[in-house]
């Protein structure tokens, strides 16, 4: 079995960054083999899969102990998403491998990438800045197996939407539920999904076990890394950049012609400048809200304190 040094940092690189941002490695991994190893769509989807199956149990470890995994949605969840994983990976397989099969897989691809990052923005925006809801909800049954079964069949046939379309349709059926505890469920409910995506890549005989390997050596130890350094870096202007990344590579699968891709770029670059100076603008303002807040007299103490200490407090 031959393993890529190049390959195994690669998917190390894309490790550590769904470690750092908690993004979809879908969305990440499968553009990178495509575009930069010149991968086929399809063993590029289904090594993804694989790969993700070991990527994901020690995240869902730390949401289960941490209680912030709804095990009611994740069943209803896991009724739709189950079988329609397995759907995406049989019609990826009806679909062949020749060459205008590979390239109607691309266009597929594509377009789940741009929907993938307006979900992850559309995410950032209103799921991220909501204020903390509830822990408990009532289960909408349906609503909830339709979630499951578009993000599922979506997975199975592009490797594409179980970080992010799933969870943007799971706070439009659940809008009171907490930030944490959507994010848990989601990545609770993905290991059955990946599980059921990677049996039918196996069986359907898409999945390249060098290539499997390469991009498991290199990016399940880096997520752990990721994870661990997450809790002490911000990974806000990351995650837009990583977002801006993820729509022009799908713009790209889908042929938008490289003139207006790099208008498209330009674009993007600024407005992601733009929304970062408006974020650190805010954490400013917030900080100086809080000295506000410190009795004066305090603050006199503080400015007469040696400047090496300052750090300190």
């Amino acid at each position: 079995m031959h393993i890529d040094l190049y390959l195994v940092l690669g998917s190390a690189v894309v490790g550590l960054l769904v470690g750092l941002t908690g993004m979809g490695g879908g969305a990440l991994m499968t553009p990178m083999l495509v575009l930069l190893f010149g991968v086929t769509p399809s063993a590029a989807i289904a090594s993804d899969l694989m790969a993700a199956l070991f990527m994901k149990p020690a995240g869902v470890a730390i949401h289960w102990r941490r209680r912030t995994v709804n095990s009611d949605v994740v069943k209803f969840l896991c009724l739709g998403s189950v079988p329609a994983a397995f759907l995406g990976t049989y019609v990826m397989h009806l679909m062949g491998q020749s060459a205008a099969a590979e390239h109607q897989l691309q266009i597929l691809l594509g377009s789940a990438l741009i929907i993938g990052a307006l979900a992850i923005l559309y995410r950032s925006i209103f799921i991220e800045a909501t204020p903390k809801g509830t822990d408990h909800v009532a289960v909408r049954r349906l609503p909830t197996v339709v979630v499951g079964a578009v993000g599922g069949f979506m997975v199975g046939l592009t490797s594409v939407g179980a970080g992010s379309l799933i969870l943007v349709l799971l706070v439009m059926v659940y809008p009171k539920l907490r930030n944490d505890h959507l994010v848990g469920t989601d990545l609770a409910q993905s290991l059955p999904l990946t599980l059921s995506a990677t049996l039918g890549a196996l069986v359907f005989g898409h999945v390249n076990f060098s290539l499997t390997t390469s991009i498991i050596i290199g990016s399940v130890p880096m997520v752990i890394v990721g994870s661990l350094m997450s809790s002490r870096s911000n990974g806000y202007l990351l995650r837009r950049v990583i977002t801006g990344v993820v729509l022009l590579s799908g713009l790209k699968y889908v042929g938008l012609p490289t003139t207006a891709l790099g208008v498209v770029a330009v674009l993007v670059a600024a407005f992601i400048t733009l929304n970062a100076l408006r974020h650190w603008a805010a954490q400013k303002r917030f900080a100086l809200a809080d000295v506000a807040l410190v009795p004066q007299p305090v603050q006199n103490v503080v400015s007469l304190l040696p400047s090496r200490l300052d750090g300190d407090l």
